[in-house]
């Protein structure tokens, strides 16, 4: 295999009994039992233990008496299979031992700042400097593996459809797609700058102008973002774009792609096609939120018309002032006690809602008929016809032990209110099965949407074309038009955008118009995709799926970080590197900046 082994340490089997290997990895385990002295090797592949028997061989052992935990070594010796009973069946290699014959210790270590050998929870300050030792853990090691084979899948995948792979520049221009870019400055032309590309969205386009038909690339991808939980400054997506396609050609082929990947790379997972395609519309009206959670029920929704002909002023209030009332039944979870409910009211009041109103539907309720109105426990059924009470049951899906959950806000909290507590109360009843991937894909966006200054914004960026019925509304409505754009959604996380992209140039400067571009500022900042797209551009479309969410979902970790070999913190640090850093005052002096303080 190479000069320093003949096999892995984990790829030791029986069949190998009486065969001479050698190994080479880090010392896991040393136990000494008199006599014998017993390590544990552990290599990328896996765990091999090895026996050092001074009565096989003098020199091995005494090299196995200086031996500690993480120390380099290397071993020849011959296979044998443990004694009956010793067996270890939650190794691989499990069955049999290596005789030590010959020992060499390559590298001693230093004693390391935490446990390598074991599952123990580490500080994350500590296992982000130290990171390379944090890596040799097990989990960590199967999680990059597997992150290899799931890109290796995806290239392997695409080749086979005839996609290219093409790789795009990371010095380029900065133009606005959402987020602020990472500047470079220029050495060789003074108060010039390159940024780090946020995607590689116009250059793929530019792709598809040149004629590439099928382009892919696993791009790495550069955002100067405030700190959130499950991002990181840099990031790999699968870059992807094709020509002459519509929404559902590009959708079908994620469909195809992940739910092949996912069967192949971990088929312990379960996952279905056809992937459900809901519009943004049914998508907040059932789950409040554009990226559901459909791996269990506990639907939303609306009451408000019910409660607008009630005396209930406080909902009247809310719907007077543009709000909605809305609501799900969480099941089983009539016999909430006071202080259980309080602290649901707690949970939706620090999500921004007033407060939360409960009905429990107990024993004696009868929701096929007409519940007994001293059955159904709220504070609103005085308010409420027996009709009205039958609606409200009916429509939330309520029956007997159940527990109807109701938010009056405006529609953009009381989605977003719900949604949340859609998800807590499928986690309290255990309705989330790990082992599902539940994909779905999200369809007719809005193409604009207000910000709070009153100007339009792209709801995706500003090169998603709009629906072609749609296009007359762009100089009377633009709150109107639809757009021609996708998400990709998984168990409830965003993994992927996409669209289908404008590629006739009148088109484009009139969205950058809508958007408040003027002439001059739409062509210094986009004029080399302007005039692209005057060359005879094809109707082409696209999707970015994010690897490293992906892998984070398909491993069922709850940290991203947990599937990047080298991350940064929650706040853009590398504290490995200690990073981002000074540099010298020579090396300002040729970029011709200087740092001031802000």
């Amino acid at each position: 295999m190479t000069a320093f082994r003949s096999q892995y340490c984990g790829d030791a089997r029986k069949e190998q009994v009486g065969r001479t290997i050698t190994v080479a990895g880090w010392v896991n385990r040393r136990r000494d039992h008199g006599g014998l002295i017993f390590i544990d090797l552990r290599d990328r592949e896996g765990i091999l233990q090895v026996v050092f028997n001074p009565e096989v061989s003098k020199g091995s052992h005494a090299v196995a008496i200086e031996l500690r935990n993480e120390y380099v070594l290397r071993v020849t010796g011959k296979v044998h299979l443990r004694p009956p009973g010793t067996e270890n069946p939650k190794l691989g290699t499990g069955d049999v031992e290596l005789i030590a014959e010959d020992a060499e210790i390559l590298n001693r270590s230093k004693t390391p700042p935490f446990y390598i050998n074991e599952d123990v929870e580490v500080d994350e300050a500590l296992r982000l400097k130290y990171r390379y030792l944090y890596i040799r853990r097990e989990k960590m090691q199967r999680n990059l593996i597997l992150r290899h084979r799931v890109v290796k899948f995806m290239r392997d995948f695409l080749d086979d459809r005839g996609f290219i792979e093409i790789e795009t520049p990371v010095l380029i221009k900065s133009t606005p797609e959402g987020a602020r870019d990472y500047l470079v400055p220029s050495r060789i032309y003074p108060g010039k700058f390159y940024a780090l590309p946020q995607s590689p969205q116009q250059l793929k386009q530019l792709l598809m102008v040149a004629g590439m038909d099928k382009y892919f690339q696993v791009a790495r991808c550069f955002r100067d973002e405030d700190p959130r939980a499950d991002r990181q400054p840099e990031f790999t997506q699968l870059d992807l774009e094709m020509s002459f396609v519509d929404e559902h050609d590009v959708l079908d082929l994620m469909e195809d792609l992940f739910a092949s990947m996912v069967e192949t790379v971990t088929p312990e997972k379960k996952t279905a096609k056809p992937f459900p395609r809901l519009t943004y519309k049914e998508a907040m009206e059932r789950y409040g939120c554009d990226k559901p959670d459909i791996r269990f029920g506990l639907e939303l929704a609306e009451l408000s018309d019910i409660f607008a002909g009630t005396e209930f002023s406080v909902f009247r209030t809310v719907l007077e002032a543009g709000g909605m009332v809305k609501g799900f039944a969480a099941t089983g979870c009539a016999g909430y006690s006071r202080s259980e409910l309080a602290g649901l009211t707690e949970f939706v009041k620090s999500r921004g809602a007033k407060g939360l109103v409960t009905m429990a539907l107990e024993a004696g309720s009868d929701p096929a008929g007409s519940p007994a109105r001293d059955s159904a426990k709220s504070v609103i059924t005085k308010f409420l016809t027996s009709e009205q009470l039958d609606e409200i049951v009916k429509r939330l899906g309520g029956k007997t032990g159940d527990l109807l959950l109701i938010v009056a806000d405006q529609p953009k909290t009381t989605n977003a209110v719900l949604a949340a507590l859609r998800s807590e109360m499928a986690s309290r009843l255990g309705l989330i099965d790990p082992d599902v991937l539940a994909f779905t894909f999200i369809l007719d966006y809005p193409l604009f949407e207000r910000t709070e200054d009153g100007r339009w914004e792209p709801m995706h960026h500003p090169f998603t074309a709009p629906r072609d019925e749609d296009i007359p509304l762009l100089d009377t409505d633009p709150g109107s038009v639809g757009a021609r754009h996708y998400d990709f959604v998984c168990n409830g996380c965003e993994i992927s955008s996409g669209s289908i992209r404008i590629h006739d140039r009148r088109l484009q400067e009139k969205i950058f118009e809508i958007l408040g571009y003027s002439k001059e500022e739409t062509e210094e900042r986009f004029g080399h995709l302007l005039e692209a797209l005057e060359f005879g551009a094809p109707p082409h479309g696209g999707i970015a799926p994010g690897i490293d969410r992906f892998i984070m979902l398909l491993i069922g970790e709850d940290n991203i970080r947990e599937v990047i070999a080298f991350p940064k913190t929650q706040s853009a640090v590398d504290l490995m590197l200690d990073s981002p850093s000074p540099v010298s005052a020579d090396q300002l002096r040729e970029l011709h900046l200087r740092v001031t303080e802000a």
